[in-house]
């Protein structure tokens, strides 16, 4: 894994915290209702933030440190193939929200920075938020043009879709 001194591949570290998308990258925002209630939401939460979602979606996930935090280096693989080298930049953990985002490191296919969130609304209703703003920066990404971004896009659905099987549900 690259070390912490390793630069991210773009320059507006932390925009996903303030839900902004820098000029010359695409932005991606995609909301999904998982269940209702505190069981519902703490659960979500620890999923997300101890990659149990990702690794539930088949996602590999490199990394030595057992959840989210500021600074931890992992390495996501998709379809075994694709090795994607990033870094935490920010996470939340508040009564009413948690989760992280990450920013590309060299190697990864795109240049920008995910976000996965999981909130409760004041009527007990348990959101997943996924967001992200990217650019193309391997050749193979590039060639993909728009069907890269439409696979984005359903990357994020699934994440909605999975954690609701794994931990959605209304409370009685």
């Amino acid at each position: 894994m690259p070390s912490t001194e390793t630069p991210f591949t773009y320059e507006d570290v932390g925009a996903t915290r303030e839900n902004r998308t820098p000029p010359g990258y695409h932005p991606l925002h995609v909301r999904t209702r998982i269940g209702e209630g505190r069981r519902v939401f703490e659960a979500s939460y620890q999923a997300v933030l101890t990659w149990e979602l990702h690794r539930a979606m088949g996602v590999g996930i490199t990394t030595e440190a057992p959840k989210a935090a500021p600074g931890v280096e992992l390495t996501v693989t998709l379809a075994g193939l694709i090795k994607a080298p990033c870094r935490i930049v920010w996470t939340v953990e508040e009564p009413r929200q948690a989760g992280w985002a990450y920013g590309t490191l060299p190697g990864h296919p795109e240049s920008g920075e995910e976000a996965f969130l999981v909130e409760m609304t004041g009527d007990g209703t348990v959101w997943l938020t996924v967001r992200a703003f990217s650019r193309a920066a391997k050749w193979y990404a590039r060639a993909g043009g728009p069907a890269t971004r439409g696979l984005q896009h359903a990357y994020a659905r699934r994440c909605g879709a999975v954690l609701r099987r794994l931990h959605g549900g209304d409370e009685v």
